[in-house]
């Protein structure tokens, strides 16, 4: 684990942050004690999902919906595709107009 004074934290804290995101945890100590720490997001948790979404969105690679779905979603019948998904869906952006 990586150590930080406050000084220190104050005046690199992007370089920090950067560490983080990398998975290292960061101690900061005030006068070689310490008093924080600063740690990734644990993977599955919500907070590091909804990170990873905002993420993909700025990327343009997902688009949340903003409403509510028909009531009769779950019971609609799933769309047919022919061969693989995956082909199937990479086709379908090839072909998408943005």
């Amino acid at each position: 684990m990586r150590t930080a004074s406050i000084t220190e934290a104050k005046n690199n804290l992007s370089k920090l942050i950067k560490k983080v995101r990398h998975g290292e945890s960061v101690l900061i100590l005030d006068r070689n004690v310490p008093v924080a720490r600063l740690e990734p997001l644990r993977a599955g948790s919500e907070e590091a999902d909804e990170a990873r979404f905002v993420e993909l969105e700025k990327q343009g690679l997902l688009k949340r919906g903003r409403g509510k779905l028909p009531k009769d979603f779950w019971t609609r019948p799933r769309p047919k595709f022919k061969g693989s998904v995956v082909e199937t869906m990479l086709k379908m952006r090839e072909e998408a107009p943005w």
